[in-house]
């Protein structure tokens, strides 16, 4: 199967699908959509990324326009004005670049460095002016995202984001923990464990300042749109357990859903990768289901009101990019550099990481 790249050149190029992670529903069924602003985007958030020395200089002109890091966003949150886009995808691109760092703290054994950034960003998320001149990059540049990310819905959603990402630092500690001790989770820890550190309800709350409306809690709360939120979540999740179980297994990594069922289930690599696929495809079906459940809910808030009918366009508007979730990760997967491992030196090392700690050599 092959999709037409809009990531790294003005001319398409053919992408092509290996069989085992193809998904004919999603290249059927969920048609791609790219953010207009997305051109200026990617050279934004390049920049910004040097200007806040998240990556040297050399590995963002080698690297970062082939990671699709703002492709991600931009075939999300559909719709957003630019000034949120811009955010939300500066903020995506810190974020991969600390999981980057997460990694390389484990795998050097840098217990110290972890504890310390991991406070640093608590206290960043509660105060995000205070650090914006923090001496370690990164956390000066999460601070910078906050600011912005706090700039456009009112406090109350500020403090359910925070909330909901202080919840995803401690599970990137227990994560820490976990493959600094060689813990491998079960597959119900592992579940659980996962909806934190692939941020599920991040990603949701962002769906609103991309709507420009806040959703009441009765709504986010509704048993449908929650579950259409969570199945293309866990979509995103375990697709990306599936396309990077070989860089996964390389960098003697253990959180991922196919390594807990190899470990825990007695799947071998062959069975594991059918269970997994099975479950990514469930999600799929279930979701078409629960999106019909929310177009539903977007019916009956519409009563004839002007406050029901901003809230019925707002879900439907949340629920159209909840679905562009899929076909963006979907092509993610196979058009980032960030999962080619077999065109590295090192299969455990990628190319585009910085292996210091900050303040070290």
């Amino acid at each position: 199967m092959h999709a037409f790249s809009q990531s790294t050149s003005s001319t398409p190029t053919a992408v092509a699908v290996p069989p085992a992670l193809s998904l004919p529903v999603i290249e059927a069924a969920f048609p791609r959509q790219l953010h207009p602003y997305w051109p200026r985007l990617q050279e934004k958030t390049r920049t910004w990324l040097l200007e806040k020395r998240l990556m040297p200089a050399d590995k963002v002109e080698e690297y970062a326009d082939g990671l699709c890091y703002t492709d991600l966003m931009a075939g999300y949150y559909i719709g957003a004005p630019d000034e949120v886009m811009q955010a939300i995808a500066d903020y995506s691109a810190w974020f991969f670049v600390w999981d980057d760092r997460h990694d390389r703290d484990v795998i050097h054994g840098r217990t110290d460095a972890w504890r310390r950034l991991r406070f640093q960003l608590h206290a960043a998320l509660d105060s995000p002016r205070d650090h914006l001149r923090h001496r370690d990059p990164l956390v000066a540049a999460f601070a910078d995202t906050m600011v912005r990310l706090y700039s456009f819905l009112s406090k109350k959603w500020n403090e359910r984001f925070a909330l909901h990402f202080h919840a995803v630092i401690e599970a990137y500690d227990r994560e820490f923990r976990n493959r600094s001790s060689g813990t491998v989770p079960t597959v119900e820890e592992y579940l659980e464990l996962r909806r934190l550190t692939f941020a599920h309800w991040i990603w949701t709350d962002l769906l609103e300042p991309s709507a420009g409306y806040e959703l009441p809690a009765m709504v986010r709360n509704h048993p449908a749109y929650r579950r259409a939120a969570l199945l293309s979540q866990e979509f995103a999740a375990w697709y990306n357990d599936l396309c990077s179980l070989p860089k996964e297994i390389a960098g003697d990594e253990f959180h991922n859903l196919g390594i807990s069922l190899i470990h825990h289930e007695g799947l071998t690599l062959e069975e594991s990768v059918v269970e997994v696929r099975r479950r990514v495809e469930e999600c799929i079906n279930e979701f078409l289901v629960a999106e019909l459940d929310v177009l539903r809910l977007a019916d009956i808030l519409a009563d004839g009101t002007v406050r029901g009918k901003a809230a019925s366009v707002a879900v439907t508007a949340c629920l159209g990019n909840m679905r562009n979730w899929f076909s963006s990760v979907y092509w993610f997967h196979h058009e980032s550099g960030r999962y080619m491992v077999d065109n590295w030196d090192d299969r455990a090392t990628p190319p585009y990481v910085n292996n210091e700690a900050a303040g070290e050599k």
